[in-house]
């Protein structure tokens, strides 16, 4: 069918890539990450991070799709906090307004902006309408993202996707609880790897085989609901601290360390620190 005079065609409409901020505190994964994300179509790398508090500067500044988060961080805080205040910075404006005058350039004189152009009038996407009811990721999106609470005058916060080495429990459950949109493991393969941070972008969550094996051992057996604070603790328990040595690695009070003892206590059935290490062992919330 020939499209109306005047009509653009979103087939031949640019689709913005996806804008990936890394971060790692090694810096050879990031040059390998680097390379790697640079060889697939449709993902950008806009900078780079090398500890939790730059990744979470550069994601407010920059406004990435996708954070790709390390969880271990060296000094500093660690990958979960990083995640959870990324996952927790206000929404802005899309552009600032030279980008706006862009889009408009590029959309017609009437000012409407490319990705809303491209076919996203009824808020669907465009390789969406393209017949994908396999309902995967693959450059879902990419030009808008109506799904992942992006609006078409705001950007929210960046999704966060975790890329590590570690499958525990504890990190899978603080990670998601700290606004995590997906968990992947190092040793995904590339392809993976893209679809998932394509998936991120539209606000679709991946998780690697190991860790969605995981999670559904979790939820298929009766688990205390440990708070992040009392994790926390719990872990530097199994380390073997003092109340007074918790508290100062937490930076907070001894008596909020008694009463999250407290707490801990109550939902694990124990009265020790020796019985909630045990039973924290036992039923996989520590290492």
């Amino acid at each position: 069918m020939t499209p109306p005079a005047g009509a653009r065609d979103p087939a031949r409409t640019p689709v913005r890539p996806v804008r990936v901020l890394l971060c790692d505190d090694h810096a050879v994964v990031r040059a390998g990450l680097l390379a790697l994300l640079s060889s697939a179509h449709g993902i950008e790398v806009i900078g780079e991070a090398g500890d939790g508090e730059e990744a979470v500067a550069l994601a407010a500044a920059l406004r990435p799709d996708v954070v790709l988060m390390d969880l271990q961080l060296g000094s500093g805080i660690d990958g979960i906090e990083a995640t959870r205040r990324i996952a927790g910075l206000p929404e802005r404006e899309a552009e600032g307004a030279a980008e706006r005058d862009d889009e408009r350039e590029a959309g017609g004189a009437d000012g409407r902006d490319v990705e809303r152009e491209a076919g996203r009038a009824d808020g669907r996407d465009v390789e969406r309408e393209a017949g994908r009811a396999d309902g995967r990721d693959v450059e879902r999106d990419a030009a808008g993202r109506g799904a992942a609470g992006r609006g078409a005058t705001g950007r929210g916060a960046p999704h966060v996707l975790v890329l590590t080495t570690y499958d525990t429990d504890a990190d899978i459950n603080r990670a998601i609880e700290a606004g995590a949109t997906g968990y992947l493991l190092k040793a995904e393969r590339p392809e993976e790897l893209f679809s998932a941070i394509r998936a991120a972008a539209a606000g679709r969550s991946t998780l690697s085989a190991p860790v969605a094996h995981r999670v559904l051992a979790q939820m298929r057996s009766p688990r205390p609901g440990l708070t992040d604070r009392e994790l926390d603790i719990l872990g530097q328990l199994a380390r073997g601290l003092s109340n007074r040595e918790i508290a100062r690695a937490l930076f907070i009070s001894e008596a909020t360390v008694k009463t999250h003892l407290g707490r801990i206590y109550d939902k694990l059935g124990v009265d020790t620190r020796a019985g909630a290490v045990s039973v924290a062992k036992e039923q996989r919330l520590l290492p």
